[in-house]
């Protein structure tokens, strides 16, 4: 008789082991299957949370390959419900394996059929009925909420199923009172009062470390640096013109800019600029000031981008002066503190929350409404949206609620980053800020030879992944669409799309800019185009966004989210007191320092190493493997440029750069 052996895996959940009486049946191509076989090995407490179990049993039918199976259980024992990960299934005669991944709950008292590697369009699903009833559950787990006027759609209710059994690694306040462990402002910081910039140094321990940016916060090069290789190089743009607004001359900027005038300066692709009025009547909260700043930069002959003017308001005039490198020193600095506090809070509520954590989660929230477990873009998508509704929920929690960090560490406080999210996500489309090539063509900044902007090695290294997994995405997506004709069949798909492109007030997520119009996909391109920007948003972009906070934030004076007292209106000197008067009181400091510690640290694998295994279909694997081998590729090319570098950027390198926004 043949000889088969079953090897479950029960998922890694909260109530994901079971006590009910399951049962399984093997099924082959030609219809011929096994009698019912218990999934129960005596004396031993199978079917547990993250446990593997093998049962063996013969049966009198031979099925050398196993190309599906059925489960069943009923409600038996205190726990009854259950989660499997994946089931494999060896005939030893044949020697054969099938895998069948699951990713599911078992609904009990139910027949539920799994093909071997579970990857059907829903067109060519042999059990139409099975699927189309796991979507109608699915759309009542996963509604859509528009929690806030001008914010995208958010989850209702996180679903079970997206909270892990490490969750906790997403629990920003649980974490910061460990990192602290007890330790007050006055143990960290002590009772010395700051005398000179110099003494706050004295703070880092191991308890943190010292921040990166920590020692030459102060430098012009540092300061161009922070726009292109720090957390938000998203504003940097070539300068083609000097708006009438901004007061800057060519007698007044002559002497930074090596002897080209400003017009030869911009022919030559050497001027850039930043415009932050997206602020311009955004109230702070009480007591604080946001300025609305214009600056300019000058590439230098040693290809770094310098600060040439500052000017901290949008409308030129007597109190509101241009700020120059010539300026006293202390002054200078100061202004450049105040624009870094703009540039601060945009990162925060445009670049970082709303660019990914909430523009993401809607998308999320589409894909589970409309395309079945077992759609190859669902697997295509899984690991790199995995968690995201967990970590949105903890977060929106801890950082935005009234009293909360944003409110704390942040100038603006909540309404104003609420308000400033708003606007950001309104002038959001896919074709621009979520499609990174266009975005760089768009801002005059689109370069693969270092011509433009030669140290900008955030968009070198971004340019790289983005080939890659655009490269990925196009050789997954057409093994599964071969035929444009399968696509316009796929009715998940377009379901997707529709969802995609429909107003938020018709029950969609209504995106801007999406590669395809109407709603409705029409091309292999454009879904590749989609998939592409979502999977390179969710991993590279946050990565490039998120994980050098603390480096930024972590010493007060260098990239500030709050300062004391207004800008400065003229050019008189001030002093190094006048730079500490103007810093946040030490329990601001220490919370600011906490969160983008935390939300530094790394909280899943690698891209490419996925948390969740999906995709076991065999064509798919070496898609997958090869995507595996771009990435250590490209590793080994950033390794060798910083290795010639004397200031490095290692920020997203791909053995750093999540799968998902994790934090």
């Amino acid at each position: 008789m043949p000889y088969y052996e079953v090897r479950v895996t029960t998922g890694d959940k909260a109530g994901a082991g079971t006590d009910c009486n399951c049962d399984i049946v093997l099924l082959g191509t030609k219809g011929e299957h096994t009698k019912p076989a218990k999934l129960d090995n005596w004396l031993r407490n199978d079917l547990e949370r993250a446990q593997v179990d093998v049962f063996k049993f013969k049966d009198d039918v031979d099925i050398p390959e196993v190309t599906e199976i059925k489960l069943r259980r009923d409600q038996a024992g205190l726990f009854s419900d259950w989660f499997v990960d994946k089931i494999e299934v060896l005939n030893q005669e044949s020697g054969i394996r099938s895998v069948f991944p699951i990713l599911r709950w078992i609904r009990p008292d139910v027949d539920l059929y799994f093909g071997k590697y579970d990857t059907f369009l829903p067109q060519y699903d042999p059990r139409p009925e099975q699927r189309n009833a796991e979507l109608q559950e699915k759309r009542k787990l996963y509604e859509y909420q528009v929690r806030l006027p001008g914010f995208p759609v958010q989850i209702k209710e996180v679903p079970e199923d997206e909270d892990f059994s490490f969750s906790h690694k997403w629990d920003l306040l649980s974490k910061k009172y460990s990192l602290l462990a007890g330790k007050t402002v006055e143990m960290v910081f002590g009772d010395r009062v700051w005398e000179k910039i110099e003494d706050i140094k004295s703070v880092y321990s191991k308890l943190f470390g010292n921040p990166l940016d920590m020692d030459d916060w102060h430098t012009d090069e540092h300061f161009g640096w922070q726009r292109i290789n720090r957390v938000n190089s998203n504003l940097i743009r070539r300068c083609s013109e000097i708006p009438a607004k901004f007061g800057v001359t060519d007698d007044m900027i002559a002497p930074f800019l090596e002897g080209l005038t400003i017009s030869e300066a911009m022919k030559n692709n050497r001027l850039f600029i930043t415009d932050l009025e997206i602020f311009e009547g955004i109230a702070c909260k009480e007591g604080y000031v946001c300025p609305v700043p214009l600056a300019l930069f000058f590439v230098n002959g040693q290809g770094q981008l310098m600060p040439v003017a500052i000017q901290l308001y949008q409308q030129k005039g007597p109190d509101n002066p241009v700020f120059l490198p010539n300026d006293p020193p202390y002054t200078w600095i100061f202004a450049k503190m105040w624009y870094n506090l703009a540039d601060s809070s945009y990162h925060q509520g445009v670049a970082h929350l709303g660019g990914t954590h909430f523009m993401m989660e809607g998308i999320w929230i589409a894909a589970n409404r409309c395309l079945s477990p077992t759609h190859p873009i669902y697997k295509l998508l899984g690991p790199h949206f995995f968690a995201i509704l967990a970590v949105n929920m903890r977060g929106f929690e801890v950082l935005l609620p009234s009293g909360g960090w944003v409110d704390k560490t942040i100038s603006l406080g909540r309404d104003g980053m609420l308000e400033l999210i708003g606007r950001g996500l309104s002038l959001w489309r896919m074709d621009n800020e979520g499609c990174y090539p266009e975005n760089l063509k768009k801002r005059g900044i689109y370069c693969r030879d270092g011509s433009i902007l030669p140290t900008f090695y955030q968009r070198d290294d971004s340019l790289a992944l983005h080939d890659v997994i655009s490269s990925y995405v196009s050789k997954y997506v057409s093994l599964y669409y071969d035929k444009t004709e399968k696509l316009i069949e796929d009715f998940e798909i377009q379901n997707f799309g529709k969802d995609l492109f429909n107003p938020r007030s018709e029950g969609g997520c209504g995106l801007l800019g999406l590669p395809f119009e109407n709603g409705r996909l029409s091309s292999v391109d454009e879904l590749v185009a989609l998939i592409t920007t979502l999977i390179f948003t969710s991993s590279v972009v946050h990565a490039a966004v998120n994980f050098p906070q603390y480096d930024s934030y972590g010493f007060p004076p260098n990239y500030p989210p709050t300062l004391k007292g207004t800008p400065p209106k003229n050019k008189n000197p001030l002093t190094e007191k006048d730079i500490l008067d103007a810093l946040p009181d030490k329990s601001t400091i220490l919370d600011t320092m906490v969160i983008t510690k935390i939300l530094s640290e790394k909280s899943v694998n690698s891209l490419g190493d996925f948390e969740v295994t999906y995709t076991y279909d065999p064509p798919a694997v070496k898609i997958v493997e090869d995507f595996r081998e771009d990435l250590r590729c490209i590793s080994e090319k950033i390794h060798k440029r910083n290795e010639q570098l004397e200031k490095k950027y290692d920020y997203l390198l791909p053995e750093d750069i999540p799968n998902s926004i994790s934090a």
